[in-house]
């Protein structure tokens, strides 16, 4: 068996990232999913709190997307129990939002995101958050 040379390890691509995208709007998924498949991000999707932990929990993805107003529970309330978590806590989650006024974004990073995006997204800045917490 043939042992690879430092140099072929490093010309390997590396494992595609997951993203667990959590959003209810059917339009907003597709536009995320496409965007980041594009990108060569593999995705999970989730239009529920509930769906979205489970997803956490069984694929332990690279990166969170949460919509804040979910159907049943809040994105906050779920962001809580995925950082309540010692498995899940060190995924980083950004809030996707329509609310981005001051006292939103602080709410939305006490609640547990690292960071917001809000909506309607641009597609420039959308791009370069999720590979700042990917890279």
């Amino acid at each position: 068996m043939r042992m690879m040379s430092a140099m072929e390890k490093l010309d390997m691509p590396a494992l595609p990232k997951t993203v667990l995208i959590v959003e209810d709007n059917e339009l907003n998924m597709k536009l995320f999913h496409d965007l980041l498949e594009a990108h060569g991000y593999q995705t999970l999707e989730a239009r529920t709190g509930p769906e979205a932990l489970k997803l956490a929990i069984d694929h332990r993805p690279d990166l969170i997307l949460m919509d804040i107003q979910l159907p049943e529970v809040s994105g906050l309330e779920v962001t809580r129990k995925i950082k309540d978590n010692a498995e899940l806590a060190d995924i980083p989650i950004i809030a996707v939002t329509a609310f981005a006024m001051k006292g939103d974004e602080e709410r939305i990073r006490q609640g547990g995101c690292e960071d917001y995006i809000a909506k309607p997204i641009s597609v420039v800045s959308f791009l370069e958050k999720v590979k700042r917490y990917l890279d």
